[in-house]
């Protein structure tokens, strides 16, 4: 049976270099599945849970955006960070959502100034929400 060549990169290292049966992917649109000979295909990432299945076994990663490239033999997950969903450090993802709702609140809700917070704060409670399927 044909298998997928996957990779997983982030800008300080490479996560995943494996063959796989499928893989699992949050799209920008939601989630969707890439097998062998999927139609060649480029989407953005929202943070969430990647999973990739060989066989019985199924490996998951949180990843926090960037872009997925897909064709009928390859999967390419550029991400903007990327972990094992297993070696996601709970007590400190919640103290990092603590600080990011702290400073927030020295921002009015419409105030611009506060969007790279309010997006790093939806990153870590999806970081949190994955580490809480394992």
């Amino acid at each position: 049976m044909a298998k997928l060549n996957v990779e997983v990169v982030t800008p300080e290292r490479r996560l995943v270099q494996a063959q796989a049966d499928e893989v699992i992917v949050p799209g920008a649109d939601g989630l969707f599945g890439v097998r062998p000979g999927h139609t060649a295909f480029l989407s953005l990432l929202q943070a969430g849970q990647l999973t990739v299945k060989t066989g019985t076994k199924d490996e998951q990663y949180f990843v926090a955006g960037g872009f997925v490239e897909a064709g009928p033999q390859v999967v390419r997950v550029l991400a903007d960070a990327a972990e094992a969903v297993s070696g996601i450090d709970v007590a400190a993802t919640k103290k990092r959502i603590g600080e990011l709702e702290e400073k927030l609140k020295a921002f009015e809700p419409a105030d611009s100034r506060g969007d790279e917070l309010r997006g790093r704060l939806a990153v870590e409670r999806k970081r949190l929400e994955v580490a809480g399927k394992k």
